[in-house]
């Protein structure tokens, strides 16, 4: 089921989907290579760059506002690009979540000839603004965060894959990859490999 409703708010979007984030690496489900743990990281300080306490980002004109969070949607465009894979998906959904952000304009004007775009209410700036904060503390901190052993159906697929002979199937593996392929419409990852993130 997908944990990102289009009619909630943007800060919604991204704790739904930090919360999916923390449920699937919490449980052993998604273990993030170096290179993706790098990136999260570096994204996690642009976004922090672009958007930062609630304070001091309130404090500034509406055009300065709307500036920070195109860099923060173009930090996050520039991470999608740069990765594959579950952070790839992952950061990918939160871009959408703050699609809107890309819609907005600060400045008036005269004509109706603005491209569809609109002066966002404040409170619009302040919800996209928590959702970057969000975005950040998920990829800062939740990531981090020490994983549950994994489960048992997966610690036994990965222990008869490691004893498996070239070529050969291990001991009952293919009823474990039967359950856990039944596992995929709860979100876990179809291949052949359950943790691989390319």
């Amino acid at each position: 089921m997908d944990p990102v409703t289009g009619d909630a708010g943007m800060c919604a979007q991204v704790e739904a989907l930090a919360h999916e984030m923390a449920r699937q690496v919490g449980q052993g489900l998604w273990e993030l290579p170096a290179h993706d743990a790098d990136l999260a990281r570096a994204t996690a300080a642009r976004l922090a760059d672009a958007v930062g306490p609630a304070p001091a980002q309130e404090a500034l004109a509406g055009i300065e506002r709307l500036e920070h969070l195109r860099e923060a949607v173009a930090a996050i465009a520039i991470a999608v690009a740069r990765t594959h894979g579950r952070l790839a998906w992952f950061l990918a959904r939160a871009a959408d979540a703050l699609t809107p952000v890309l819609r907005w304009r600060a400045l008036t004007a005269e004509d109706a000839l603005t491209f569809g775009t609109r002066v966002p209410g404040a409170d619009e700036l302040t919800d996209a603004e928590n959702a970057v904060r969000r975005l950040h503390a998920a990829l800062a901190e939740d990531l981090d965060a020490e994983p549950a052993p994994a489960p048992a159906h997966l610690r036994s697929w990965r222990a008869g894959r490691t004893r498996a002979p070239a070529g050969a199937a291990a001991p009952g593996a293919r009823a474990v990859v039967r359950g856990f392929r039944q596992e995929d419409n709860r979100g876990v990852a179809s291949e052949s490999a359950p943790s691989q993130n390319t």
